[in-house]
């Protein structure tokens, strides 16, 4: 990606109004100076998703979601940093500085860019084939898996002839070369026969990178022949560790999660019947590639695999790679059919959504599959399953996660809480897994709730500073960015207070695009929405800031002085004139 540089991003964030821009994707409705409508990260019926102009900012005071113009196209399309900056500077028609490509970089580009081609050319091919007569067993086919004419288009279906030249000759007379057939997988090139089209008498399922774009194929023989299913092999713009089947579509799905499939059939299935957000490997195991493009897009996945006993290894394998990229899964019970498609024909949408709602927490699902290998009316089989679930409890680092697990299983299984603990911390002991730690002490809630507290008062003095700027005239002399104690906070404080200082105005869209990560991006947003119940007049709003202003000056000599070297005497100076000025202050407020 080329470098962009800082005065660049904020030419394009500034011509790129975020009301304009977020309008072509939410119906968005005024109210006041704000626009509001209904959130596209989460599902809801009141319109808690809010956009200003003012601030050229977004953000849901249902689930969080907030940022500027980039942030809301890396959220909603899952773009990189470079592709939002891309699509942002076209729809305003500013030129971006073009990457200087060595020989080899720009050959390999355009290799990959032919390759491309041909796959959409083949997918292109393919797709009309199955509406001709050549493709009458194929439409057949599709027909009896009972999908509609809009499904099939939806994913692009087709059918490749049965002919094993047909596609080849197809592609030569569009004037590509041997050479770039080969490597584009759709083709075998033999010496001795001739070129070879790898997909024959099959019906065929395009396979699409997350920006549309036909990577690969699947295929399924219609009639007798081995292999029943047939894959593209790797390519340059291939892999099939590194891609998902539907994800294309499943990405820009409202829902806030993802299910997980075993086959093609299965995600065009549940799609059909409304489930948008499904999605497949490619005809191999999970992978930690796979679980990482997974992260992307969501933090929850529910396996829908099939039943049966290579589903199960197969949920038993995924599970942990998806826990490793930090993904929480869940297992839905497809029984008594063997996988979606299957249960979509037979109960129907209604049923599985139901399913999912009763989806088994993954960890508890690996217990359950591991109590079938041993005879729990026998004993020494109870006492064996016992010590297989505590090694697999103590594999938790989280101590409170784990007396969480702990305690589901205790109660599961008729089992004393302290019993199983005790086993599983000698276990994890031996393992050289647990490491314990002392009990909490009682106050430690009542800390957690006053660091809540003064996080909301820093928040909220950030938002009134951006809402109303002759604040800044009255916290002069008495509120710096160092008493913000938050780092995030401070860091925001600083950008802030100099924008004001150096220009007179505050722009706080664009010290968003000044973090990278995501996250902080949404919490800087959520930094500049912080609202206060109750605040009715002019009066009670001037009481409120005065509260919050010693709130946090009395805070921040509370935090420097537990932090303050004693050798640092300029530091003591300081805090003993805060303090005086502290004092100052309330007598001037009168509190």
């Amino acid at each position: 990606m080329p470098y962009f540089s800082d005065e660049l991003i904020e030419e394009v964030r500034s011509r790129n109004d975020i009301v304009d821009v977020i309008g072509g994707y939410v119906r968005l409705q005024k109210k006041g100076s704000t626009y509001f409508g209904l959130c596209p990260f989460h599902n809801e019926k009141t319109g808690s998703f809010s956009v200003s102009p003012n601030k050229q900012m977004y953000y849901c005071f249902g689930c969080g979601a907030g940022g500027n113009v980039f942030t809301f196209l890396m959220q909603y399309e899952n773009f990189t940093f470079g592709e939002a900056m891309e699509t942002l500077a076209t729809r305003v028609g500013i030129e971006l500085p073009k990457q200087e490509l060595s020989s080899a970089q720009k050959a390999e580009a355009d290799k990959r860019t032919k390759l491309l081609e041909i796959n959409k050319e083949s997918a292109k091919y393919f797709y009309s084939l199955l509406r001709s007569k050549r493709g009458e067993r194929a439409y057949q086919y599709f027909r009896n898996r009972e999908l509609t004419e809009e499904t099939m288009q939806k994913f692009g279906l087709g059918y490749s002839d049965q002919y094993s030249d047909d596609l080849y000759r197809f592609l030569k007379s569009k004037g590509y070369s041997d050479e770039l057939l080969k490597e584009s997988g759709v083709v075998t090139i033999d010496e001795a026969r001739g070129g070879r089209d790898k997909f024959w008498n099959r019906a065929m399922f395009p396979i699409m990178d997350v920006h549309n774009k036909v990577i690969g194929f699947g295929g399924r023989v219609m009639g007798e022949g081995e292999p029943k299913y047939l894959n593209s092999p790797e390519t340059r713009i291939f892999d099939k560790s590194r891609n998902l089947y539907g994800l294309n579509i499943a990405r820009t799905s409202r829902k806030d999660y993802l299910l997980l499939c075993e086959g093609y059939m299965d995600v065009i299935s549940l799609h059909q019947a409304g489930f948008d957000n499904a999605v497949a490997s490619l005809g191999t195991a999970l992978t930690s590639g796979h679980a990482n493009l997974l992260k992307r897009y969501t933090k929850e996945v529910y396996l829908t695999y099939d039943s049966d006993g290579a589903g199960v290894k197969a949920a038993l394998r995924a599970i942990p790679i998806l826990k490793e990229v930090g993904i929480t899964a869940k297992v839905i019970n497809m029984r008594p059919y063997k996988d979606p498609d299957e249960f979509m024909k037979n109960l129907g949408p209604e049923e599985y959504r139901k399913r999912i709602e009763e989806a088994e927490n993954s960890f508890l699902f690996q217990v359950r599959i591991a109590e079938g290998k041993y005879d729990m009316s026998d004993p020494e089989g109870k006492t064996s399953f016992y010590r297989e679930v505590a090694g697999m409890l103590s594999d938790f680092q989280e101590e409170l996660e784990r007396n969480n697990y702990i305690q589901a299983v205790a109660e599961k299984y008729h089992i004393g809480f302290e019993e199983l603990r005790r086993l599983v911390n000698q276990i994890g002991l031996k393992k050289g897994g647990i490491v314990q730690s002392p009990e909490p002490l009682k106050s430690g809630i009542q800390e957690r709730k006053k660091e809540d507290g003064m996080k909301q008062s820093q928040k909220l003095l950030l938002t009134w500073l951006i809402e109303k700027t002759t604040l800044f005239g009255t916290i002069q002399g008495l509120i710096s960015p160092d008493d913000f104690t938050e780092e995030l906070y401070q860091r925001v404080a600083r950008e802030l207070f100099s924008q004001y200082e150096n220009e007179g105005n505050v722009n706080p869209a664009k010290i968003i695009s000044m973090f990278e990560n995501e996250e902080e991006q949404k919490e800087v947003a959520g930094l500049f929405n912080a609202r206060i119940h109750q605040v009715e007049t002019e009066n009670d709003m001037d009481k409120a800031i005065k509260e919050t202003i010693l709130r946090i000056k009395e805070n921040s000599i509370k935090y420097h002085s537990e932090h303050l070297d004693p050798s640092d005497m300029k530091g003591l100076m300081q805090i003993v004139e805060d303090k005086r000025a502290l004092e100052q202050l309330k007598k001037l407020y009168q509190m």
